[in-house]
């Protein structure tokens, strides 16, 4: 008889005895229950055995909770997995501030180098080994296909700021003006010498894996190439456009992490079983401090601020614009009096950052909601595993497009200024004018400033 009075409960002692005593009682239960001929009988001995052996590993599986142990292990793993994922994010940020200071260049090549990683993630989901090696290059048409839409998205976007890269060489200037001419025919061809490799590819009794692939591949592309150019424009219109917007969202990834892993209770969603109120709120609050304060740190650095119109990698200097000059703001009565600050300074541009921040903490993770349903629709933890404790590209990046799409059409449609700069009329004189046209406009307006010389004195 036990402490507690119960003939086959343990006590607390003898804990480390129960897996023992408890197969020693399945075994007395076993002997004292054969199997019946009858089948009657040995059905109702069978239930009432089942029920038995189900109630004696259930409290068998509970019994080394008495001292914790079960909960030490979950303990154990919980931490590893967050020393693990800890690690990985500060090599990823210290890489990012790297590129960062490197310059546009160098982020415009990040972005291509996790476009690449991203779509191998992507095609690999519908991969299947056996098709693929009856059907031999079939997987180089994805790529085709691939670089086909990257020289379509950035060969018109980055045209302009090659043009004003190289314009004091004659010969690589026409070279340059002629690729940009004719870039929208030069990809059509391209796809379509794309679109009859596919058809000469078409085999018997592969039809339908072969046109699943092409829709697949096609799907791939609008996904990253649509959402993926928008952060190369925010990245020439200055660093701080891209900057802002992706530190807001891996705050409120970290954020969230850490405020459910010490605080999280309550289940947000279905489709993320890991995700909490406790944790969304936490992280929402963060977000949107940081916003605010990140917003006047990153808008003191004109590398950071001034837009970037050609592809050279020389320091900028610009005029940053009303945005981003502080403004003095008293601070109200109710504020303390042993504050020793009476005065603050706030840019323009931070009570635009609440915004980002606002869309950063509360739209944003659905994109990453988005990602965890399409998981389960393939059944899958991760898109892949190129980064330890975090999954593949795809898993860090659902939120990153989300948010970049939308800091490129904030900046667009409120913050962009609309008169024409000097800036913006050369780019067009250059990228729609050839050198004759130049010299002919040239000409021209130094005999109207001319005329306006003389009339004036």
């Amino acid at each position: 008889m036990g402490r507690n009075g119960s003939a086959l409960g343990p006590t607390q002692n003898e804990s480390g005895q129960c897996g023992s005593i408890w197969i020693e009682h399945l075994t007395i239960m076993h002997k004292e229950n054969p199997v019946s001929d009858h089948p009657t009988q040995s059905t109702g001995r069978l239930r009432h055995r089942k029920r038995t052996n189900e109630f004696s590993f259930q409290v068998l599986a509970d019994a080394p909770k008495s001292d914790g142990s079960h909960f030490l292990i979950n303990d154990q793993n919980k931490y590893k997995s967050m020393l693990v994922r800890t690690y990985s994010s500060i090599w990823m940020i210290g890489g990012f501030i790297v590129i960062i200071y490197m310059g546009h260049l160098y982020i415009w090549a990040m972005v291509v180098v996790i476009q690449i990683f991203m779509a191998r993630e992507l095609f690999n989901l519908l991969r299947r080994a056996n098709e693929d090696r009856q059907l031999p290059g079939f997987r180089l048409l994805n790529w085709h296909f691939f670089f086909t839409a990257m020289l379509f998205t950035y060969g018109r976007f980055l045209s302009q700021h090659l043009v004003n890269t190289i314009t004091t060489d004659k010969l690589l200037y026409r070279l340059v003006s002629w690729i940009v001419k004719y870039q929208m025919f030069i990809c059509y061809f391209l796809y379509t010498s794309g679109f009859v490799w596919f058809i000469l590819t078409l085999k018997k009794k592969m039809y339908k894996y072969q046109f699943s692939q092409y829709a697949w591949t096609h799907m791939i592309l609008l996904t990253v190439f649509a959402q993926s150019s928008f952060t190369v424009a925010n990245i020439f219109e200055g660093i701080f456009w891209l900057l802002l917007p992706a530190s807001l969202i891996a705050i409120n990834d970290i954020a969230a992490y850490f405020f459910g892993f010490f605080f999280g209770r309550t289940p947000l969603i279905k489709l993320s079983p890991k995700k909490t109120w406790e944790g969304f709120i936490g992280a929402s609050i963060t977000t949107i401090i940081s916003a605010f304060v990140l917003a006047n740190i990153f808008g003191r650095f004109q590398w950071l601020t001034c837009p970037r119109r050609d592809l050279s990698t020389g320091w900028l200097s610009c005029d940053p614009g009303p945005m981003f000059k502080p403004e003095i703001y008293s601070l109200p009565e109710w504020v303390p009096r042993w504050i020793p600050y009476k005065e603050t300074s706030v840019m323009s541009v931070q009570w635009h950052a609440l915004v980002l921040g606002l869309f950063a903490s509360i739209i944003a993770p659905f994109g990453g909601f988005f990602a965890s349903g399409f998981k389960r629709a393939f059944k899958l933890k991760d898109f892949g595993d190129s980064i330890p404790g975090h999954g593949g590209i795809t898993d860090r990046m659902d939120c990153q497009m989300v948010m970049a799409v939308f800091a490129y059409i904030y900046y667009q449609s409120f913050l962009m200024p609309e008169n024409l700069s000097i800036e913006t009329i050369l780019n067009q004189i250059l990228r729609n004018l050839t050198l004759e046209e130049q010299h002919l406009l040239y000409s021209q307006l130094g005999k109207i400033l001319e005329e306006r010389q003389f009339l004036q004195s």
